[in-house]
């Protein structure tokens, strides 16, 4: 748990000669306590941050699903962000973990790497990881062990986990009675939910598809209405599903489009890395 101490640990770490210390606002909180009057770190991009605001964004993009460290500041006198990226090396000499959390957090962060390069589920058979090669087709054939326990091809359904049953290739379903794609159904009864700090959004799915990879996202609901995926890294709007550029042409951070809340998704979009 962050500790008051710690976060003093943090700040007195001035002999450090690869941080350069700055005497000016903090970037990712420009309304700080009165009194604040400490030293700041300068990031690789020039903005400048304190452990407190590093620690607690670091925290909210984990909890997002994200791995990769893209500054959050918004450029001088404009209101785009500034979206260096920072690498986890940059980011870590500031935040305040605990030898646990670090393990934790850099568990999950090759955990969301390894999804952007991979579409992988554990085999109903043996428990191995199997790579879907073909997105459009839910037929998956086991190619380790029990292939090689059974000396045959062993294939089962991507959607259902079982032995696959019909003809295939197939993208739907399989022939086995209780198959049906969950992240529809997830999608079709999520909750709705608000967002507090974006005027009149009210009765939002609080799940979405990403419109670009198909990946399943929820919005922590603070700050703008926009979120990154963590598997194709694509920023889009959570309210209208627009890409960001596109959303913006109408509004702005806080307010919805002009098109409002999209309505429940019925399909999820098939990611074509190449494309």
């Amino acid at each position: 748990k962050m500790t008051t101490q710690s976060y003093e640990d943090k700040k007195c770490e001035r002999r450090d000669t690869t941080l350069k210390f700055v005497n000016r606002p903090d970037d990712l909180d420009p309304m700080p306590d009165e009194g604040d009057q400490g030293l700041r770190v300068e990031m690789s991009c020039g903005h400048a941050v304190t452990p407190q605001s590093l620690t607690g964004w670091f925290r909210s993009l984990l909890d997002q699903g994200q791995y990769k460290f893209k500054c959050p500041a918004l450029k001088d006198g404009t209101l785009h962000k500034c979206d260096a990226l920072w690498s986890y090396q940059e980011v870590r000499r500031l935040v305040v973990l605990t030898v646990a959390e670090m393990q934790d957090f850099e568990e999950k962060m090759a955990r969301l790497a390894a999804t952007e390069y991979c579409d992988f589920k554990t085999c109903p058979g043996c428990s191995s990881y199997v790579e879907r090669k073909d997105l459009t087709n839910l037929c998956v054939q086991c190619c380790l062990v029990c292939t090689a326990d059974q000396k045959k091809q062993v294939q089962f359904c991507w959607q259902c986990l079982k032995p696959w049953k019909g003809p295939a290739p197939r993208s739907d379903r399989c022939d086995n009675d209780d198959c049906k794609n969950h992240d529809l159904e997830l999608l079709r009864t999520c909750k709705t939910t608000s967002f507090h700090q974006v005027q009149g959004v009210k009765n939002c799915p609080s799940i979405r598809a990403c419109p670009t990879c198909g990946q399943k996202v929820e919005h922590n609901k603070t700050g703008c209405k926009n979120i990154i995926c963590p598997r194709c890294q694509v920023e889009f709007c959570f309210v209208c599903l627009k890409l960001k550029t596109e959303c913006l042409k109408t509004s702005s951070y806080f307010i919805p489009c002009s098109d409002g809340v999209a309505p429940r998704q019925t399909a999820i979009p098939v990611w074509h890395r190449n494309g």
